[in-house]
């Protein structure tokens, strides 16, 4: 997700951890922890940029 959007945004490119999932609540499980590693374990604002969550995402891996 993180690459789709600098691709056709730019570095600049703001992300919401909404932004990996569809527009619907089709699980919910999986959302709490993505809202959970979001919010309560990196207390990061609601946008936040695409190159920072990618380097997040992978220095966790």
């Amino acid at each position: 997700m993180c690459d789709t959007k600098i691709a056709k945004k730019g570095d600049g490119v703001g992300l919401s951890f909404y932004a990996f999932f569809a527009n619907k609540n089709d699980d919910p499980e999986a959302l709490l922890e993505a809202a959970t590693w979001w919010i309560k374990t990196h207390k990061l604002d609601h946008f936040e940029k695409a190159t920072r969550i990618r380097a997040m995402i992978l220095s966790d891996l």
